[in-house]
């Protein structure tokens, strides 16, 4: 079976590229630095968010200046310090420390200016339950940060735990359908900690493709159509940066409707402390 939905994101130094991407809207790149090292580029016809996955930078952005960005030494340890970079910007990034910085964008033409996400302003919580639940951050979202200006970018980080499941049971963002769903492309970007450790990844679609994946350091699981699902092994933690985009922002998910009677249990579950 020639997969065609998942690769590895490549870990140089200086800004890694995805080898490949069947989405139309969504992209992604990884700036690393060591201290001192500075990028400069442009975000043309594109926005971006530029997530601190560990270390600190210095931004400028256009004409505003953002110094010290980040504080989190990796994407374990914290909430991340994030910049909005707008469409048609001009950008530097100088390493403060060595730091490495995820980049997902989507096309734009919203005018707005640049601005910083500071911890603070990241929302957390729980999804789930028993060996379905997992925590959240949620950065850019209409529904956290409602006042932080995008045009089509939503991101977040999930975190599961040793044996458990994230994003179950298994949903889609297939049609505009709301407020059911909303047809949005996704990507998961993965860490696991320890990081010799592994998760298994399932995406599948209504026409009968199914891809299963390990999960390892760096893995990108890109999602144009489908439902998925993630499970870290035992004895390790799995880290996913998430990232939509679509015609709109107003998030919407339907779940696979064989499975869907398990987040039914939810309340009960949690009624029992689980």
């Amino acid at each position: 079976m020639n997969y065609r939905y998942h690769c590895t994101v490549p870990a140089a130094d200086g800004r890694n590229t995805l080898p490949f991407n069947p989405c139309r809207l969504l992209d992604f790149t990884v700036l690393r630095l060591s201290a001192g090292e500075s990028w400069t580029g442009e975000s043309g016809d594109r926005e971006i968010l530029a997530v601190i996955l560990g270390g600190t930078a210095s931004f400028t952005v256009a004409d505003r200046h953002f110094p010290q960005v980040g504080q989190r030494p990796d994407v374990f340890s914290g909430k991340p310090h994030s910049v909005y970079i707008p469409a048609g910007s001009a950008v530097t990034v100088e390493a403060v420390t060595a730091v490495e910085i995820a980049l997902p964008s989507a096309p734009s033409e919203l005018a707005t200016d640049p601005y910083v996400i500071a911890p603070e302003q990241v929302v957390s919580g729980r999804w789930g339950a028993a060996n379905f639940g997992r925590t959240y951050h949620q950065i850019l979202t209409e529904v956290s940060q409602p006042d932080l200006p995008a045009r089509r970018l939503i991101v977040g980080e999930t975190y599961t735990p040793s044996g458990n499941w994230s994003t179950y049971p298994p949903h889609r963002h297939k049609v505009d359908d709301l407020p059911a769903e909303a047809a949005h492309e996704e990507m998961y970007y993965y860490r696991v900690n320890p990081a010799n450790g592994f998760g298994i990844s399932r995406v599948y679609t209504d026409d009968g493709y199914e891809e299963n994946v390990t999960i390892r350091d760096h893995v990108m699981q890109m999602m144009p159509e489908g439902y998925h699902t993630v499970v870290s092994a035992p004895g390790y933690t799995t880290y996913f940066l998430w990232f939509l985009a679509g015609t709109q922002r107003t998030q919407g998910a339907r779940e696979d409707a064989d499975l869907a009677w398990v987040g039914q249990t939810v309340p009960t579950l949690r009624g029992l402390g689980l």
